[in-house]
């Protein structure tokens, strides 16, 4: 339920305060009081956009703040769902920012308008007289079909099961589509792959080949820089080791002398041994040196063919090369298998089909069971309401078509008098006699949704004398078992509140501002009394208001 609201500049709104109680609550006022901009301050703790032009002073930002006692709900599953800190007692907070942006928070948590709108709506259902002509609408009606017929966990699941099976429709689409395109090209990508694979080229090393390239192709320059080597390295007289051979030899004699010359000669030595392995692998090198025009024909050959796979495949190593292989057997194994794979999607698209068929049908079935026994509910308060000569009707056609609900088509049927033919619910009812039906279907549903609050705007709209007070009695029914709260003009409905609230605009220093209080009881009298008779009134109005408050 409801336990406070807070209203900070917003409209003509300073700073309002109120806290409520349960059963049901009567909010009055003179027209043109700011009834209304209490429900716009609530439409936007239930999600609505925020516009800063309902910001009263621009300078400020203006914040909207409920209290709602929940803990009787079973609401923690839909807080848990939604990632919001449950809390028994729990508050919703919506800031409208001097820039225009707006925020909202759950228990003091940012939420976002989506989270707001789940978690709101499950607490509190504001009736505003745009509401009563939704029930014209299909989806409403589906809507209060299935919330009877305890369809709408139902629903959900056929909705999870209708969004696979399009799902799969769509991807079967694509691959019947796509078929002939991928068996045309099937030869084109084995032809390709085999180009790939037969030239050997994924076991090769680019490196390596072109380092062999470069040997062979350089081969009479490298013979003749290694003999030149050899020689300058190995010559008897002249070369290089047999130089280093005699300089070790003197070493040798000075450290035979004196000891400070052995670390040199120790260190002369090492080079000498490393010179001469120098000179060996050159030799070797010089030897294994063979000229093979064969060779470099066939590494020529293969390097050819590498860059000619490169500049096809627009790419620049064989890595990449190996990586668009993959991406051609995949294809190719999509293309072979084309047919298979459309026959399982068949398969999977039939077994969904079937499996939404059963949902319908459960759901058309629940639906078609519950309609007569709500029919007679309905029926039996409207014309408790008044409307004595009124019939109410539900056509329910099953289609060959999945909705996104079902495969039902559903009309609300109405006439308001004998004999008359029925016609659609827009085409045939009266604003006054569409307030008391969905008065009606409310009521009905009070007993089959766990919903803590609900908001009349004016739904006596179109009424007056004793109907009104029998719209007053089904409020007083339906406050045993849910907080109610009604704005209403008639005071036959007024008299009904455990609560009276009346919502007042006065001048204070040439601004309008407007505050809402809670009546007392004497207040209430007057209250009711000035809304039979006006500003002026008589003692038989005041005896009156106290006979409708008895």
């Amino acid at each position: 339920m409801l336990k406070s609201l807070s209203i900070k500049n917003y409209a003509l709104i300073d700073d309002l305060s109120v806290s409520f109680n349960n059963g049901l609550s009567i909010i009055t006022g003179e027209t043109g009081a700011g009834k209304s901009i209490l429900v716009g301050g609530l439409s936007l703790i239930l999600g609505k956009r925020a516009d800063i032009s309902v910001v009263k002073d621009v300078s400020k930002k203006c914040v909207i703040e409920a209290v709602f006692d929940v803990g009787n709900y079973n609401l923690k599953t839909i807080f848990n769902e939604n990632e919001i800190d449950y809390e028994t007692e729990s508050i919703i907070r919506r800031e409208i920012l001097p820039s225009g942006k707006s925020r909202a928070f759950i228990n003091d948590s940012p939420v976002n308008l989506n989270q707001l709108s789940i978690i709101s709506s499950a607490i509190i259902d504001i009736h505003s007289q745009h509401q009563t002509l939704e029930l014209t609408q299909n989806n409403f009606q589906f809507e209060v079909i299935d919330s009877i017929s305890n369809n709408i966990n139902r629903i959900e699941d056929y909705k999870n099961c209708l969004d696979l099976y399009n799902v799969k429709e769509k991807e079967l689409e694509e691959l019947i589509a796509n078929r002939d395109q991928l068996i045309k090209t099937l030869d084109y990508n084995l032809f390709l792959v085999n180009e790939i694979e037969s030239s050997s080229i994924l076991s090769e090393s680019l490196e390596a080949l072109e380092e062999d390239q470069r040997n062979l192709a350089n081969f009479n320059s490298i013979k003749e820089e290694l003999a030149y080597s050899q020689q300058l390295l190995s010559d008897e007289k002249y070369g290089l080791i047999t130089t280093m051979t005699n300089l070790k030899n003197s070493l040798k004699r000075l450290s035979e002398s004196s000891d400070s010359y052995s670390t040199l000669l120790g260190r002369f030595s090492s080079s000498l041994i490393e010179v001469d392995d120098i000179s060996n692998e050159i030799e070797n090198n010089l030897e294994n040196l063979e000229e093979n025009p064969g060779k470099l024909e066939e590494i020529n050959s293969k390097l050819s063919s590498i860059h000619n796979l490169f500049r096809k495949h627009s790419v620049s190593k064989i890595n990449e090369l190996e990586e668009i292989c993959i991406k051609l057997n995949k294809s190719i194994s999509t293309s072979e298998n084309i047919d298979q794979k459309i026959k399982n999607t068949k398969g999977e698209c039939e077994e969904l089909m079937n499996k939404l068929n059963n949902k319908a049908e459960v759901i058309h079935n629940n639906r078609k069971d519950t309609i007569p026994t709500f029919i007679s509910e309905i029926q039996d308060i409207i014309h408790d309401l008044g409307m004595k000569d009124a019939k109410f009707k539900i056509d329910i056609n099953k289609q060959d078509i999945f909705f996104s609900n079902g495969k039902d088509l559903i009309d609300f049927l109405f006439t308001a008098n004998k004999g008359s033919d029925y016609k659609l619910l827009k085409q045939s009812a009266s604003g006054g006699e569409l307030s008391r039906i969905m008065l009606a279907i409310k009521s009905i549903l009070a007993n089959y949704r766990q919903l803590p609050t609900l908001m009349f705007d004016e739904i006596d709209t179109g009424v007056s004398g004793e109907i009104s007070q029998k719209m007053g009695n089904i409020m007083k029914q339906m406050s045993r078992k849910m907080q109610i709260f009604t704005i209403t003009h008639l005071p036959q409905i007024a008299a009904k509140g455990e609560s009276h609230y009346k919502v007042l605009k006065t001048q204070d220093k040439g601004k309008t501002i407007t505050n809402m209080v809670k009546l007392n009881a004497q207040e209430r009298v007057v209250e009711i009394a000035t809304m039979l008779e006006g500003d002026k009134i008589s003692s038989s109005a005041v005896a009156h208001a106290k006979q409708l408050l008895n």
